[in-house]
């Protein structure tokens, strides 16, 4: 199945037991179990009190007044609006928690990309900043060149805007909004749950909503990604600053971004035009905060830029997942930067949560209809078999390509500034008339140097060179989760220093953040 094909995979054309073979003899056998267990008439919309059911150990008469919301999403982010949309769209009652009030900034570069592009709501106009058909690459400050490009190659837009219209749009579709709702926990068993068709999301202020299927979308260091176990193959630091420019300045910027291969493996910083404001931001592997720090510093001086204050400075910490980090857990599903789900070698996220958001919503659907525990079952394989065929395989070429630039990233900028197939191809990726996972398929080449690659580099984490940035502590929960150790479903600290709930540096500029990771 080609990714293109995964990617639009709705609960129409669902995974069968065939199918869900193909990621793993584990769920072959959930499958085939699923396959041949009677299953119960599926209940319409959840939109009812939590009823003297003959699983519950409460007669309360306030457990039976209470509210039980088919889909509730925690984050409302581009994965989480997302999911809140498509589950709205269906017809069902979704609750989307945020425990910031929006409009709020978030760390990140801006660009939409074709895939982000065809993954919007129907009628969902851009809030475009700027419009880029030229690309200046250099090498680490070295051997610039600039392709450009008759036709647009991507926009630019401002995270605050760019969140709060797809939220608005979910809200249109039916669902409904919860600021400052910070949820510490959910909760699948015990006195919160009064019936196995239920899960508790329990906040920060002792509330606990019910619903029939959670997805998580926090962010990179989402709580309801440990309450799944999610496993990180990959952790790096992003640092940025939005800095105002004069209009001769911004003039010059206009249309055209910069991409520069960094000094540290694996690292690389950018510029994007938004009006009067350029985001200026570098990106390494966690661990070399320092170096990170000090390649921010010199790159803002090398573009003339030092002389300009910047009105926000952040840092903020990418998480990805590795190839057999979990998805879901019972009736809760992870998507976007929760489920360590973005593109490994550009770290770009934005269209990853738009994907896995939409999907995500769908299959909540589904597990929300679930009357039991194995249907339920089968709606999660079915969203893992979704992600995993769609966006597990541009993953998976993305890693080797983060391998590749890792060890030759001269090699690399030398091929995409002058040889005009890799140019054509860059373009048509960030255009959306093409992936990497379709280019290595059709291409012998690519693919042969690929399989090369493979044998020379450690990728067994799933994720670029194993364990990339990645702690001691994560890859101990990792293996505790291998062996079978059940994850914690109490309130989880955020996997690093310096970030909070969210994946957000929680110090005030990046240089702190710098220093603290």
């Amino acid at each position: 199945m080609s990714s293109e094909h995964a990617e639009n995979a709705g609960p129409e054309n669902a995974a069968n037991a065939d199918d869900a073979a193909e990621f793993g003899d584990a769920a072959e056998a959930a499958a085939d179990d699923i396959a041949t267990a009677a299953e119960s008439p599926r209940p319409g919309p959840a939109v009812e009190a939590a009823d003297a059911d003959a699983d519950a150990d409460t007669d309360s008469g306030a457990d039976e007044q209470a509210e039980v919301w088919d889909v509730v999403v925690v984050g409302a982010g581009p994965a989480g609006a997302s999911a809140a949309y498509a589950a709205a769209v269906a017809g069902r009652r979704v609750l989307l928690l945020e425990k910031s009030e929006l409009p709020r900034y978030k760390t990140c570069g801006g660009g939409i990309i074709g895939p982000s592009r065809d993954s919007l709501p129907p009628g969902f106009e851009l809030p475009l900043q700027d419009r880029v058909n030229a690309v200046t690459f250099s090498l680490d400050g070295r051997f610039a060149r600039t392709r450009r490009s008759r036709r647009m190659l991507f926009g630019l837009i401002n995270r605050p805007e760019f969140d709060a219209q797809l939220v608005e749009h979910a809200q249109k579709a039916g669902a409904e909004l919860r600021t400052g709702a910070t949820v510490s926990r959910v909760e699948q068993h015990g006195p919160s749950v009064p019936d196995r068709r239920t899960v508790a999301v329990v906040l920060a202020d002792g509330e606990t909503v019910l619903a029939r299927a959670v997805v998580g979308a926090d962010g990179s260091a989402s709580r309801i990604g440990a309450h799944v176990g999610v496993k990180l193959g990959q952790v790096d630091l992003g640092l940025e600053a939005e800095i105002p420019v004069p209009p001769s300045v911004a003039e010059d910027w206009k249309g055209r971004v910069l991409i520069d291969w960094g000094p540290m493996p694996g690292s690389y910083g950018w510029v994007f035009p938004k009006g009067d404001t350029l985001t200026v931001g570098v990106i390494s592997a966690r661990g070399e905060g320092a170096a990170t720090k000090r390649y921010m510093e010199d790159f803002v001086a090398r573009l003339g830029l030092a002389g300009f204050e910047p009105t926000i400075s952040s840092g903020h910490l990418t998480r990805c997942r590795t190839d057999d980090s979990p998805l879901s857990r019972g009736r809760v599903l992870v998507c976007g930067d929760a489920a360590g789900l973005l593109e490994p070698w550009t770290r770009e996220g934005i269209s990853y949560a738009l994907r896995s958001g939409r999907l995500a919503g769908e299959w909540a659907v589904r597990v929300a209809e679930a009357n039991d525990a194995v249907d339920a079952r089968r709606q999660a394989l079915n969203y893992a078999f979704a992600i995993k065929a769609g966006l597990g395989v541009e993953m998976a070429v993305g890693r080797r390509m983060l391998a590749l630039f890792e060890r030759r990233p001269g090699l690399l900028h030398a091929t995409i500034t002058g040889f005009r197939p890799a140019w054509n191809a860059f373009a048509d990726i960030t255009r959306g008339s093409a992936t990497l996972g379709g280019m290595v398929r059709s291409n012998g080449l690519a693919r042969r140097a690929l399989e090369i690659l493979d044998k020379r580099m450690d990728t067994s984490s799933g994720v670029g060179p194993a364990g990339r940035g990645v702690t001691a502590r994560e890859r101990a929960e990792s293996d505790e989760t291998e062996t079978g150790t059940e994850p914690e479903t109490g309130a989880v600290s955020p996997s690093g220093p310096g970030a909070n709930a969210d994946g957000q540096a929680t110090s005030s500029s990046a240089s702190e953040a710098a220093e603290q990771v």
